[in-house]
Formats: structure tokens, sequence, C-alpha cells
């Protein structure tokens, strides 16, 4: 048969998708991490797969998702405005509810103006991507989160990404731009993988020698560090010298949704701009009430953040005297790093069995050869869920052979 004869066969798009094994692989092992279902939960202690378990994963940071306050809230806003809002806010989707939750919001924040997104993913993708156009640079740590990866590549300008906190490398790239371009900074706050800040005096030293907006993603510090709970550049005295600042309340407010704040026109424009707010559904009545009282409950409760930093630094110089590597952690997330990927995944489930659950995280979320467990902690932790937490973390790295019982890492450097 001639060449010319002979049917190609075509690509299957699903071949990939046909093709993917390894969770499957994992699974028979009895390895597998992800996607568990939690059929009970206190908050701090929480029912997977029958067995009761003290979480240490969740980003529940004040502890607040199952204080009856903001569930009466979430009830009392359903009998009033019903399950949903079934439009955007753009047209029928505001409530009086969203213009109340933005004006606490920008007062709470030192802001001129806010705009509620509907998840804090959709808060960094739609303001990046509207507010960064055709002849203007991004300049993005590498490390940064996936939504803000998203919003630089659906955005029209040129994205340049500097190594990790590296200053120097920043302004490397900084000078070689033309001064008359439009230009950005961008960075998480506090890294969700490690648990570190930004240096974020740099960022605005930088921003200020090179005209140069600064835009903050502060997910994991907003009811987490600073002045009030008032996040990472607050910490540093510096919230008045960021232009933009982004926040979720899927972490310390107990719900879902995201905001940006900034000088009003600017959030005007993304708000009249934005796709991810003009063509997507309005935060439901009953997420909105719960953010409304865990913001009044950060501001009347101050305990909680001081609990929380104190919880921070125990478990910070528990889990380092026990011989873990927990890289440069100052926040509630503080990594455990493994190292090989099979040993995280055999070290979460035998610190599951000891009855602690945390994240297994593994490439490429995390560098190859760096697979970590990732802790995090909340102010409602008690002394004693602390210290079997340490316990369980003990005895799992040492029959792993990860640290020794002398409290020094075996880990290969």
């Amino acid at each position: 048969m001639a060449q010319s004869d002979q049917k190609i066969k075509p690509a299957d798009i699903f071949a990939k998708a046909y093709q993917f094994t390894a969770a499957d692989d994992v699974k028979k092992q009895g390895l597998y991490p992800y996607f568990k279902p939690l059929t009970d939960t206190d908050g701090n202690v929480v029912v997977i797969e029958g067995k009761e378990v003290i979480m240490a994963g969740s980003n529940n940071y004040l502890g607040l998702t199952n204080d009856v306050r903001l569930m009466e809230a979430a009830q009392n806003a359903i009998t009033k405005y019903g399950t949903g809002c079934t439009g955007s806010r753009y047209l029928n989707g505001t409530l009086d509810l969203h213009l109340d939750l933005e004006e606490k919001l920008a007062a709470f924040m030192r802001k001129d103006n806010c705009v509620l997104f509907s998840t804090g993913y959709q808060t960094n993708e739609g303001a990046i991507q509207t507010i960064a156009g055709r002849n203007d640079i991004i300049f993005s740590d590498k490390d940064n989160h996936a939504c803000i990866v998203t919003g630089t590549l659906l955005s029209n300008g040129r994205t340049v990404r500097y190594y990790h906190n590296d200053m120097e490398h920043l302004r490397k790239l900084l000078e070689r731009e033309n001064d008359t371009t439009g230009k950005i900074i961008v960075s998480d706050g506090v890294f969700s993988m490690s648990g570190s800040l930004a240096n974020i005096p740099e960022l605005v030293s930088l921003s200020k020698e090179f005209n140069t907006r600064l835009y903050l993603d502060d997910a994991h510090a907003i009811g987490v560090l600073g002045d009030g709970g008032r996040g990472s550049a607050s910490a540093f005295g510096l919230l008045d010298e960021v232009d933009l600042v982004s926040g979720t309340f899927s972490k310390s407010f107990a719900s879902l949704g995201g905001f940006l704040v900034g000088d009003r026109e600017v959030i005007e424009y993304i708000r009249h701009h934005s796709p991810a707010h003009i063509f997507s559904a309005s935060m439901p009545p009953a997420n909105v009430a719960t953010v409304l009282k865990a913001l009044e409950i950060l501001q009347d409760e101050t305990w909680r953040l001081e609990r929380l930093e104190e919880i921070s630094n125990y478990m910070r110089k528990g889990l380092e005297d026990l011989g873990f590597n927990i890289w440069t952690s100052q926040s509630p997330i503080i990594p455990v790093v493994i190292g090989d990927l099979m040993d995280c995944l055999r070290f979460w489930r035998d610190l599951f069995e000891e009855g602690v659950y945390a994240n297994a995280v593994v490439p490429p979320a995390v560098p190859r050869g760096q697979s970590l467990l990732r802790t995090s902690y909340m102010a409602t932790h008690t002394n004693e869920q602390l210290d079997s937490i340490l316990d369980a973390f003990r005895k799992v790295g040492i029959r792993r052979g990860i640290i020794d019982k002398n409290g020094h890492s075996l880990l290969k450097v």
C-alpha cells in the first residue's frame, strides 16, 4: 500500500488522561494523601476514614470555622437573602452586605477602596490581568502562588520572574527596563509553602527607586500578622507604601471569597474591567455575613493573634529542636522537609496513624527532592494538642530515619 493511501490515526486529546497512573499507583500502596473526606470536625480535631486526628494542616488560623457566632451570622443571612445571588456583582448580584463588607475592609486595611471577588484565586488572577496592559511589565517572584502566575499569563503585559526573595536579582532586572514603561512588582506577602515573609522593606525601596507599583498577595498574612492582623506590610510598618493588597476569606475569615484594596481610582478601574469580577457570580450572602462577623471578632478578640504568634514560635522551636529542617518559616505555616517524594508520603501515612493530619506537598508544588509536610496552626490549638503533634513527629522522624534521638537531622544535604 502506498504511503499516501495509509490512514493516519488522529491523536486523542484524552490520551494523557488515560496514561496517567501515578495516583492509582500510590493508592495501591496505601500512601495517597489527597482528597480525604472529613466526616466530622470541631476545627482542631477531625475525623478522617473513621479515625480521629489532630488537624495540623488547616489554614483556619484564627480557629473560627466552628465558631457559633459565625454560623449564626451565616444562618441569619440565608433566612433574609436566600442561598445565593444568582448573578454577578455587575448586574443583579450586589447586596447591601457586599457594600458593607467592602467599606469595612477598606477601613480596616486603611486603604481608600475595596473590591470583592468570588474566590481568593480569582482575586489575583482577575486583578493582575486587568491592571497590566500590553506595554507594561510585571516583576513576579518565582515562588508566587499559582493564581498570581495565572494572572500574569492572562495579562497582555510582559512578565519577568526574579529569583525567590532575591532583591539583587530583582534590582538587575529593573535596571534593564526603560524608565517610561509601566511596571509593577507582585509578590506573596507570606509564601504558602515555606511560611517565610517577602523582603517587604526592600520591595518598597526598589519600587520607589524605580518608580514601580507594588502589589502584595496577603492571603496567608491578613488576620495572621501585623498590626491588628493587617498583613505582611503592616508587620514592617509599611502598609501605606504598598499600592495594592489582596486577601482571601478562605483562611482567617473562615469563609470563601477574596478582596483587593488600594487607591479609589485603581479599584474602580478593576471593578469595571476585570472579567473575573464582571462575569462571575457574586459571593453568596452566607459567605459575606460570615466574613463580616469574622472581621468583627478579629478586631475585638486580639488574644487570637497573640496566641497564634505564641503557638507559631513554640512549634518552630519544637520542630527545630527535634532536628527537622523547617526552612525559614516566619509564620504559622511551618514546613517539615522530608526530601524524597515516596519518603514524604510514607511519613504522611505514619503521622496519620499516630493521630496527626498534615499536608503532604510534593513536586511541582516544591522543588524536586524537597517534598515536605506542610503544617499550619490555629489560635485555638491547645498546648496538649501541640505537644501531641511534636511527639508524633518525633516518633515518625526517628522511625523513618529523618532525625535521630538526639535531635539531629539525618537527611543528606
